[in-house]
């Protein structure tokens, strides 16, 4: 993976994005993109029941299409967070949706920073969340991918086309549910069958609390 820019034109394109993008910050020289978040509710008054984790970060309901389904919400738009990654040197790959696609692009590290007696402590994602029934962490050997969002029409009836994640708000997809994302993992829909996801309530702060969440560029070596 190379990064194009230089460090000045990152350091520069970073400041640009950050003064327009409240709840955003892009660290150049640690190759990362932190976004501002709340811990999401896991079950909402318009359900009568709990869905399983399908989402780690998207839009908090009614504009989040996945609200019901995440681990965290957040307020910036996806599009400026590919914009932050781009702005990384990192080149988006494919996101995939269905049966047997799988996700394609440079792998990135997601962590959640939460608050810690008087400071804070980040971890890898993978360590919020389990599977309910066997209390099994989920695998560490799952990789998230800078995938990029599909182009979508925002009326079916005009060829006009946005970022599609822009529409639905969902920023990091843990399955191929949807293309309409920023981040997805090498899940497939097949490993939904047997991998149902809930959050560590050992682990998460309460709803609301506000945390961060971090994608990290990973060189390759």
């Amino acid at each position: 993976m190379k990064y194009l820019l230089s460090l000045p034109a990152m350091m520069l394109a970073a400041a640009l994005l950050q003064a327009d993008t409240p709840g955003l910050v892009v660290d150049p020289v640690k190759k990362s993109v932190s976004i501002e978040a709340k811990v999401a509710p896991r079950k909402l008054a318009k359900y009568d029941q709990i869905y399983p984790i399908e989402v780690i970060a998207c839009w908090p309901d009614p504009k989040g299409k996945k609200a019901h389904e995440t681990v965290v919400t957040i307020d910036v738009k996806p599009s400026d967070v590919h914009k932050a990654l781009e702005g990384l040197g990192l080149k988006p790959g494919k996101p995939a949706r269905g049966d047997k696609a799988e996700a394609a692009g440079p792998e990135v590290k997601v962590m959640l920073e939460i608050p810690d007696g008087g400071g804070t402590k980040k971890l890898s994602i993978h360590r919020f969340l389990l599977d309910p029934k066997t209390k099994q962490p989920f695998p560490k050997d799952v990789k998230f991918r800078f995938t990029g969002s599909v182009m979508s029409k925002p009326d079916p009836t005009k060829p006009d086309e946005t970022y599609g994640a822009d529409l639905t708000g969902t920023l990091i997809a843990v399955y191929p549910v949807t293309d309409e994302t920023v981040c997805q993992t090498s899940l497939t829909m097949k490993d939904s069958e047997y991998i149902k996801l809930e959050v560590d309530p050992t682990l998460l702060p309460k709803e609301g609390t506000p945390v961060k969440i971090i994608i990290e560029a990973i060189a390759a070596k």
